[in-house]
């Protein structure tokens, strides 16, 4: 058995079901999600923004070096006594000025992707001039302050040197290697030349060092990397994003404006079809009635009868279209009154009794007695049940039977339930007859095809009802249709307040 429930007008309108239309957004915004979610890391894809980072670290950071130098001169003086420290110090300070210099000329330009690796040998150069510098340092030799005073200051000068400029240069791939290489050869140098186990210790520990801090280095690198993959991935999701949404709101708008064109069309349309259709109507039946004389050809007869029920054909659509523009629009008010949903399903039966009797179609009643009134609109909910009947009487064969219910739902509410022994729907069509103006294999191989509009309708106007539809079928062994009204539009019925007598009347008292 397959089952089809529609609680709202979305289905009738927009199809969820569609995939997107805009194929060429979508597909683009995907791909920007799955590059963002698996970002890759590989530095060659950054050395320009990791440059420009670098360059900013530098200027910001310029002043730590200084300080540094002027720290270590001024103690390296006051531990030995000699200023010749100062001429290092000297030395120093202008390979550092240099570096400066280039991190300005380069912030002054515009650093194109063509000439970045030319910048980089000249960073990375300046950070050998710089490295010279420390093996200068580590060659000084101070006899005055003693063989462990002078190692522990060296060593601790290096060290300090050694992290700071781990930190600062981080963003420049390689850098640490290149600062510092020509300490380790020099302190390697002056420990084979003289044999010092201080220098020896110092080579050693300072050479581990480096490579620990050159692999943290490369880490921290390869994260930076990442982080700017990730925000220029970011960024390019925002874009898609910006262009989806303007696509969207273009789509949106231009919908908007083809809804507004249809409905001023329909209302146009309406009256200009409606006035020569209540002609048409009128003329066809006075003639098929031979009203104003016989038709000595029964043909012509037979002719204005089938204009009359073309003409009726041709009114009920354009109602239908109109109904369900309305409901479209939002603009299908309901005037709700307290009505009896027996009552409606009775009256409804009796309309297309005749219909039903022309192919000796039975109807079986099966009605909850007692049943309270509900709020709805009763000529929407007459729609309803007409529609449904309509439906069942069309489709069931010539000698059939028609079973209709009214009853109580597990909820509290209550359902109409109209089930015929037709031929049923298959499971893949079920979702074409509830769309606007679809119709099964069934109804069109039927001599008696109708618009598409019967199921929507209802489907819209139980959903203004905040009620539920339910279409079930099964080919071959017929189709039920369940129409449900939520329980908050059942009226339940309150006992009568019973007479109580009125309290005695207390005297007062003045006391």
């Amino acid at each position: 058995m397959s089952i089809a429930v529609s609680t709202s007008t979305d289905k009738i309108i927009v199809d969820k079901s569609r995939n997107h239309r805009n194929k060429a957004v979508s597909k683009t915004v995907r791909a920007t999600r799955q590059r963002l979610q698996t970002g890759s890391s590989a530095p060659s894809g950054f050395e320009r923004e990791m440059l420009l980072l670098h360059i900013d670290s530098v200027l910001h950071g310029a002043i730590a070096l200084p300080v540094l130098v002027a720290l270590i001169a001024t103690t390296g003086i006051y531990l030995s006594g000699d200023p010749s420290i100062l001429a290092w110090a000297f030395m120093m300070l202008s390979a550092h000025a240099v570096t400066i210099f280039l991190a300005r000329k380069a912030k002054r330009e515009d650093i194109v992707v063509e000439k970045v690796a030319s910048w980089r040998r000249r960073f990375l150069a300046g950070q050998v001039l710089i490295g010279l510098c420390w093996a200068i340092f580590s060659m000084q030799d101070c006899s005055s302050c003693g063989e462990v005073v002078s190692g522990l200051f060296e060593g601790t000068v290096l060290f300090i040197a050694l992290a700071a400029t781990a930190m600062g240069t981080f963003l420049l791939r390689n850098a640490l290697f290149y600062t510092f290489l020509p300490v380790v050869a020099a302190l390697g140098f002056s420990s084979l030349t003289a044999a010092d186990p201080v220098h020896i210790g110092l080579t050693g520990i300072l050479s581990l060092s480096l490579v620990f801090l050159a692999f943290m280095t490369d880490r921290m690198n390869r994260a930076n990397v990442h982080i700017l993959s990730v925000q220029s991935e970011k960024d390019d999701l925002i874009a898609e994003l910006e262009v989806a949404k303007s696509m969207s709101d273009e789509a949106r708008r231009r919908a908007e404006e083809a809804n507004l064109a249809k409905s001023r069309f329909l209302a146009s349309m309406s009256h200009e079809l409606r006035t020569p259709l209540n002609a048409i109507l009128g003329f066809s039946e006075v003639m098929s009635s031979e009203v104003l004389g016989p038709l000595n050809n029964p043909t012509y007869k037979e002719y204005t009868a089938d204009i009359h029920r073309s003409g009726e054909h041709l009114l009920n659509l354009i109602n239908e279209i109109l109904d369900l523009s309305r409901i479209e629009a939002g603009r299908y008010e309901l005037n709700e009154e307290a009505v009896s949903l027996v009552d409606i399903a009775d009256d409804c039966i009796g309309m297309v009794q005749l219909r039903a009797r022309g192919k000796n179609i039975a109807f079986s009643q099966q009605f909850e007695q007692g049943m309270p009134a509900v709020w709805v609109d009763e000529k929407a909910m007459r729609q309803v049940a007409l529609n449904l009947l309509s439906n069942a009487v069309k489709f069931t064969p010539s000698g059939g039977e028609i079973a209709v219910k009214v009853g109580w739902t597990a909820g509290g509410g209550q359902y109409l339930s109209i089930k015929d022994n037709g031929p049923g729907i298959p499971e893949e069509e079920i979702p074409i007859v509830l769309s606007a103006f679809g119709q099964g294999s069934i109804a069109i191989k039927s001599a008696e095809q109708g618009t598409g509009l019967g199921l929507p309708i209802v489907q819209a106007i139980l959903a203004k009802h905040n009620g539920q539809f339910i279409l079930r079928s099964k080919l071959r062994e017929g189709t039920e249709a369940i129409a449900i009204l939520p329980s908050r539009r059942v009226l339940q019925s309150l006992p009568p307040v019973e007479d109580v007598p009125s309290p005695a009347r207390r005297r007062k008292s003045f006391a």
